[in-house]
Parts: structure tokens; sequence; C-alpha cells
């Protein structure tokens, strides 16, 4: 058999029969609270499995999220919808078409659900062709607009067999979510069992959770690790993308304090990036909504809401960057700026609800999951923004544009937090470098024009350093760095290697192009004359380097003379010329030879040198290993 995984939750208004036709299908109950059964409302989370066999050898592992449909909880009901394959709408023949029905339609509308099954319950009531009718036309128009209708009963079972057989029909033809090697799941329930310790629950997408693994809980960002996976009830050595996933984390516990496990944070791994307090969306306000509801009023900037993300929500504020409004049938790229972090991922859907909790609003989809405002500064990068709003599941386009935003980014970061696998976005940076779109250097990914546009920036430096000052063997990588404070260590280490694969090089602490000769300028070179006639007249004990550097200029000029070689400097105060230096060393080296280890009194007077001189330099053949001291001698090494 061909075994499959799918998500499918139930949609709908209160009391349409939403939890009884899920035990009609299961045999579960999912209304598991004791106010549920006083109240006879869903008002949590239930869950469910049901295992259907499908053509072609296929077994279908459904599991079933049952969602509350009183308008008190449509914040529940939203969780329970973020990561579905397939919804069943249900809408009673009583009661026909009804708020909540409306709204529910939207919602999983704004969370980009494409295929619904609509099961007409209580059809032993009568009235299946009118209903009918009126779902079809309310339905007009929608993703579901062609979905099936199945009458069904759970007083007289009629229409259940069929409902599952449409069902498995359905999810028969459909693709089970993609392993992405990107795991989330969103937690909806957390406690602790006895015995076992602490258990979070959730629907798992974009990759693998196996036991004994690491993970990271976000958006807090601390590190945990499973000991065992389930899911309904079946033990797991891992859990694949489309499951109702259960894992016990014996290293955490369970409350709202920091660094404990509640219900919205996300389970994740390691190197998927950290969660962030600011996104770029697409936002979009339904052409549904009647103009005299209350959601239908206009979006304004700045405008306080709740934004649903997963199984959690987050109070936030709507930055529209080029409308007033947002009006019903219209959509604009904004900034949400949130109270607390969201560890949200470039393709995920949202809704929006208004601050008093009472109206779902809007929706979105995420652009950027890390999107400071710096990155809509320009109208080219809004453009930008635009162009992936159009084709969020184009993979070119969006590693594209991310490099164009941000300019340079390290090749292993690109869409880190997305819907694309490490493999697709590797292909499309290939794919772009080979369209001379973008460039590679080190592990930096970089937009062409961009990096040409930096390394024209640092050779103008570099130039124009050396025109400023010649006698310099090249810019100092500080000072460089420091003209670049704008780009990372990575980006800046990148283009220092870059420009060294061609007309640069690097020189001590600092870089300067090949071609260039450090050469004193016209008003130094006297300076330079008279400090080399200095040194000269006694070359074995030259004046004092303070006697040379009497001023500026002259300080300059032994700095210069120093960096290009001609003279060595041997101490604080003892400076010599290069050929000078080498002559001492020489007839150092042969008096030892000839008359074995000397004093530095016996050295000095043989050179015909003084202390002052001789003993730095001794000092200087000891570093470079020519000579070493054995008590108060100097013998050769």
């Amino acid at each position: 058999m061909i075994e499959k995984h799918f998500i499918l939750a139930t949609a709908g208004h209160v009391d349409h029969g939403k939890s009884a036709l899920v035990k009609a299908l299961t045999g579960t109950d999912p209304d598991r609270l004791p106010e549920e059964k006083t109240r006879q409302i869903t008002i949590e989370l239930g869950f469910a499995q049901l295992i259907l066999d499908g053509p072609d050898e296929q077994r279908l592992h459904i599991g079933i999220v049952d969602v509350p449909g009183h308008e008190d909880f449509v914040r529940n009901m939203i969780a329970g919808v973020g990561s579905i394959d397939l919804a069943l709408l249900v809408v009673a023949a009583d009661d026909g078409w009804m708020p909540q029905t409306e709204e529910h339609l939207q919602v999983l509308t704004y969370l980009g659900v494409k295929r619904a099954v609509v099961a007409l319950t209580k059809s032993d009531l009568g009235k299946i062709d009118n209903v009918s009718s009126q779902i079809r036309k309310q339905l007009r128009d929608t993703a579901f607009a062609h979905s099936r209708i199945i009458p069904t009963s759970v007083r007289t079972s009629e229409g259940t067999r069929n409902l599952r057989n449409v069902l498995a029909a359905e999810l028969s033809t459909m693709q089970p979510q993609r392993d992405l090697g990107k795991p989330r799941l969103f937690v909806d329930r957390a406690f602790t069992l006895h015995g076992i310790g602490p258990v979070v629950t959730g629907t798992l997408t974009g990759g693998q959770l196996h036991r004994g693994q690491s993970i990271v809980v976000q958006p807090q960002n601390f590190e945990a690790r499973i000991r065992s996976t389930q899911s309904h009830g079946s033990e797991l050595e891992s859990a694949q993308p489309g499951m109702r996933t259960a894992i016990n984390l014996p290293d955490v516990e369970i409350g709202d304090a920091p660094g404990r496990i509640k219900r919205g944070d996300v389970i994740s791994v390691v190197d998927l990036g950290r969660s962030s307090t600011s996104l770029i969306v697409l936002l979009e306000k339904s052409s549904r909504l009647d103009r005299k509801d209350v959601a239908a009023r206009p979006l304004k900037n700045w405008a306080s809401v709740y934004l649903h993300h997963g199984t959690s929500r987050f109070p936030a504020k709507i930055n529209l960057l080029e409308d007033r409004a947002l009006e019903p049938g219209k959509q604009t790229i904004a900034q949400v700026n949130l109270e607390s972090p969201i560890f949200a991922f470039l393709g995920d859907r949202f809704v929006l609800r208004d601050a008093s909790e009472q109206h779902t609003i809007a929706g979105g989809i995420v652009l950027d999951p890390d999107g400071d405002r710096g990155k809509l500064r320009s109208a080219t990068q809004r453009k930008l923004f635009a162009e992936r709003a159009g084709a969020p599941d184009g993979v070119d386009l969006c590693v594209s544009s991310e490099i164009l935003v941000n300019g340079f980014v390290r090749k292993q970061t690109v869409l880190r937090k997305s819907h694309f696998s490490t493999d697709e976005i590797g292909e499309a940076l290939q794919r772009l470098q080979r369209r001379g779109e973008i460039v590679f250097h080190q592990e930096i990914a970089a937009d062409a024009k961009a990096w040409e546009m930096l390394r024209l920036r640092a050779i103008g430096s570099i130039d124009d350093a050396h025109e400023r000052n010649p006698e310099r063997a090249g810019l100092e990588l500080n000072e460089l760095r420091t003209a670049f404070r704008d780009q990372s260590p990575d980006v800046f280490e990148a283009l220092i290697v870059d420009l060294c694969a061609t007309d640069f090089i690097r020189r001590g602490s600092g870089i300067a192009r090949v071609s260039h000769r450090p050469v004193l300028p016209p008003n130094l070179q006297p300076v330079a004359m008279k400090i080399r006639e200095a040194l000269s007249a006694k070359p074995f004990d030259p004046p004092a380097r303070k006697d040379s550097e009497v001023d500026r200029h002259a300080q300059e000029v032994v700095r210069f003379l120093i960096a290009t070689g001609e003279v060595i400097d041997v101490g604080p105060d003892v400076v010599l010329l290069r050929k000078n230096f080498e002559r001492m060393k020489s007839a150092i080296v042969d008096f030892i030879s000839t008359n074995g280890p000397a004093t530095v009194s016996e050295l000095r007077q043989a050179l015909e040198s003084s202390r002052r001189t001789m003993v730095p330099f001794l000092e200087k053949l000891d570093r470079q290993g020519v000579t070493r001291r054995v008590g108060d001698k100097r013998a050769l090494v």
C-alpha cells in the first residue's frame, strides 16, 4: 500500500453538526471538555483519525481537526485550520448559509486552502435542493466553486459512507505535504502526563521530527530534546509532514513563564533562523464583506489588530506603505510591527482580526519574515516585493529579489525561512549565476551590479589613498573597514579576497595595487637624503632615532624608510640602514666564529659601536635566531 498522510479540518456555523459528523465518520467524539458536553458546543479544538482506502492501493491516514463554530471561539477555529490539506465545510439543511459559515469561508480563503468538500448535514430535515443551490451560489467565484456537496444525516446515517468515499477520492488525487527539511510543529495543546512528562501536540509541516532529535522552541529560541513521538496514540520513530504529532519533551516545563512551552509556540530545528517582530506582507481584504458589516470598514494605516498565525495570535500595528486605508476587494503591501516575536516563513498565510477580536477583517501572505522598514526604503525595493507578491511560489524570483533587496547575503541563509527546500534554493542560485544576475564570492551571494559597485567603491578608496599618501605601502585595512562599516564582516572579507584575486595585494595590515610602489613626495626627499647621510656617517653607531625624527616630516620619512625596508627598526631608539645592519650582523658572526662566545663589551669594541646600539642589536639577532645568550656572552645558534 502507498501510505499518505493528510490533515482535514471542519469549518462551519455553530450547531451545524461538525462534531457529530466527525464522530459518525471516525467513531471518536472530538468534544473532550466537560464544558463542551454541558453546553453541547465545541469550544476547543478536537481531534480524530480516519483511515480510508483510496484507489491504486493508496491508504489515506487523515488527521481530523474539529473546530468550534461559535463566533466567540473564532480564534480557536483559526488555530485549527492553519496547516490543512482539505476543508470539510459543514452547512446544516435547516439553517443554510449562516454568519459563521461565511466568516469561516473567508478564513479558509485568507489561509490559502484550495480544496474542500461540503457536508450538507441534517439532510433528514429536507430542503436539500434549496440549500444546495444556496451553497453553490455562495461558493461561486471562490476556490471551492466546484466542491462536491454531500447530503448527510448522523441521525439516519444517510450519506456517511458516501462522504467517506468522496473524501477518499478527493485526497487520493492530492500530493502529501512536502518534506522540505524544515520541520515546524505549531503547538495546539501542551500538557503534562503522569509518568511521562511534558507533551505537546500539533500538525507537523515542512519536515520530519524523530525520536532523540534536538529541537528549538520558538519564538523563545531555547533548545530541548525529543524523547518520543506519537501520532494518534501510535509510537513512531519519526513523524512525517501532514501528521497529527505528539512529542514528549522531558527537558522543558509547561506554562507561560519564560523558558516554558505553551500553545502557540513552534517546534523547529536549530538552523532555521530566529523569530522576528516585523514582517513585510501582502494584505488583502475580502470582496465578500457586506458593506454594512463592521468588518468591511477600511483598514486604516497604523490600525491596531491581532495577527493570527499558526496556533498563536499577536497584537500588531499595520503600516500601509502607499495607501491610507485598505478597502474590501483590494490588496496592498504593508509592514506589520508585532508586540512579540513571530516565527514565520516567506509564503506563510495569516488572518487579521480587529482589536476587539469580534471581526475577521483581512488576511495575507508573508513576503519577508524579517521585514524591517529599511528593505522598503526605495521604490525599487517596493517594486521587488510587489513582484514577489505576484509569484510567492516562484523560487527563482524569490531568491533573486531576496538578494536584490539585501544586496549581499550569505548563501546558506538565503530564504532559510521559506517554503523552499535547500536543494531548490541552491539550484535557483546556480541558475541565477549562470544568467549573470548574481555572483558568488566566498560564502556570499551578491547581486552582480551591486557587487561591482562595491568593488568600484573600494578601488576608489585605495587609489585615493595612493594619491594622498604615495609614501605608504597601501591603505590600512582597518581604515577601509571603517569606510565599509555598513557591510558585514563576511561581505568585507569576501570583497578583499576578490580584490586580491586581480590587481590588488595585501601588504602587512594594508591593501594596495600590485603596481603601487611607495615613493616619497618631492618635498620630503631632501629630508630623506639628510637622514640617510646621518645614518651613514657612523654606520655601526648611528645617531639616536629621536635625533633623526626632529619634526613631523622627519618622523614620516623614518616610517617610510622602515616600511620600504631601506631602514631596519632595531629598537625604540635605534635604526640602521639595511646595508649597515647586514654588515654589522656579518661582522658579529665572523667575530664569534673566530673567537668564540663574546660579551657585549667585546663586540662593541670590535665593531667600534656603543652599548646604546649593541644591546638592542644583539637582542634582535637573538629574536632572529642568529645568536643566543649564554650567561653574559653571545654564542652563535
